[in-house]
């Protein structure tokens, strides 16, 4: 792979020339940021969870901060290996615009990395994904099951279901503004957000290469990302900037978790610095000497001892999380760069920081953060009342859409239902419909529910499941 094709700058529908009087200086990639600021999707981040779903805490993170911090995290990562290319000639195709290039990119890609999950975070995705499970087979279209009609692709679609596939549709298709083409976005940025570069059939979790983890488009954008993939030469393989936007989204969320997890009072920081000393115990040497995360926190709660600091505790915490964000950023960059030849030949099998002394503490956040927060009573709690609410969403709505468009009536109650979904998504539908057959109408059908589903917030999510159940 090469930077000249990777930073492709072409979007799906190319830009049409208006002589206004004034010269436009901003890159392709600068006007990415501008359009997806403007974005409701973007905006209606702010109501969606990252951790605690229907949390009423104004401190934890929702989706739009998770993505603000991405953002910055990522555009920084681009910078420091951006500029150690640059200055130690690693590859003398890469100059300075492209250094500016890589760096917008990646700032756009960690506002949107997010932008397709579902309301209640992580959970949303597996409640999708086992409503399809458990009621696809159910269904039946004029008599015949509906998974008969349905290809083996179209059906896998449905059973892993995920987030960063949805967001690619999103962002290409339901911003139904100006035309079919959503907001437009630069090949390159679309390409970035693309982290598992192969279609729901060609999963296989045990590779051991981190690509075929999960899905990155659906059949319906099967043939647009063989468009993008093409235009930037990556072609089955993960675009470059990829592996940093997930290094940056690792760090965000490991860290966040932790702080997040504190201030609802999961964790303490007796329970933290237990934890990491457990780990401290049986660390290699050399990764201690380069960066002691027991003895870090020990030194800050120190620090708010000797700064006469009321809350100690949490002063500690939390500047602890700034240092190992620090450290974080340190190796993933040397993650990159020390692995710089494989990934841009497209034969890197792992994530940023599998072979650097971050490995272990990631290991360690990730399962702190499980045992002590995922698998609390207060999270399960919201979690079945999530269910709950997808549940009802997902029944009522998939049986109004199955005969929506259709030469079949539809009962009364499901035109009301149908009348709830945006009509960007239902003209995004009708667009994309057109001229295919019936299976596939079906398909789309099923995937215009998701669609809205997937466009609700948890606020409104939990509301229109209130209203519609006649609960006050």
């Amino acid at each position: 792979m090469e930077w000249k094709t990777l930073l492709c700058p072409m979007r799906a529908r190319s830009r049409v020339s208006r002589s206004t009087g004034n010269r436009d200086l901003r890159s392709e990639f600068e006007k990415d940021y501008h359009r997806i600021i403007g974005s409701a999707s973007f905006r209606r981040l702010q109501d969606k969870t990252q951790v605690f779903p229907l949390d009423k805490s104004d401190f934890i993170r929702t989706r739009l901060t998770h993505s603000l911090e991405v953002s910055s995290i990522a555009k920084s990562l681009g910078q420091n290996i951006s500029q150690d290319i640059l200055q130690n000639g690693r590859d003398e195709t890469f100059d300075w615009q492209m250094k500016e290039d890589v760096c917008n990119i990646l700032q756009c890609a960690g506002l949107i990395h997010d932008i397709g999950n579902p309301p209640f975070g992580h959970f949303g995705e597996s409640a999708i994904r086992e409503w399809f499970l458990w009621n696809l087979p159910k269904l039946t279209y004029k008599g015949e099951q509906v998974t008969k009609l349905l290809s083996k692709q179209m059906l896998a679609d449905f059973y892993n279901f995920e987030g960063n596939a949805q967001a690619l549709r999103l962002l290409a298709k339901l911003h139904f503004l100006v035309d079919e083409n959503g907001m437009n976005l630069t090949y390159a940025l679309l390409n970035t957000i693309v982290k598992y570069p192969g279609p729901s059939t060609a999963i296989h979790p045990h590779s051991g290469d981190i690509k075929d983890k999960k899905m990155g488009y659906f059949f319906a954008e099967q043939e647009l990302y063989r468009n993008i993939s093409r235009a930037c030469g990556t072609e089955g393989m993960r675009h470059p900037l990829t592996f940093i936007l997930e290094a940056a989204d690792d760090i965000a969320y490991k860290t966040a978790d932790i702080e997040d997890a504190f201030k609802k009072g999961c964790i303490s920081y007796t329970s933290l610095l237990m934890e990491l000393e457990k780990y401290e115990k049986q660390a290699p040497q050399r990764e201690l000497d380069y960066f002691n995360a027991a003895q870090i926190l020990r030194d800050k709660y120190a620090a708010a001892e000797k700064r006469h600091i009321p809350d100690k505790e949490e002063f500690a915490v939390q500047n602890f999380l700034v240092r190992v964000q620090g450290f974080l950023i340190s190796c993933a960059t040397f993650g990159f760069l020390n692995n710089y030849r494989q990934i841009m030949e497209g034969t890197y099998r792992y994530d940023l920081f599998e072979f650097t002394y971050a490995k272990g503490i990631m290991k360690l956040l990730g399962d702190v953060a499980y045992r002590y927060a995922f698998v609390s009573g207060p999270i399960f709690k919201l979690e079945i009342a999530a269910d709950a609410v997808l549940n009802f969403h997902l029944s009522h709505f998939v049986s109004a859409a199955l005969y929506y468009d259709t030469e079949v009536p539809q009962r009364d109650v499901e035109e009301k239902l149908m009348s709830l979904i945006s009509e960007n998504y239902k003209q995004a539908y009708h667009a994309y419909a057109s001229g295919k057959n019936e299976s596939e109408r079906l398909y789309l059908r099923l995937l215009l529910v998701t669609d809205y589903v997937c466009g609700m917030t948890d606020s409104y999510a939990k509301r229109l499941y209130q209203e519609l159940s006649g609960i006050e």
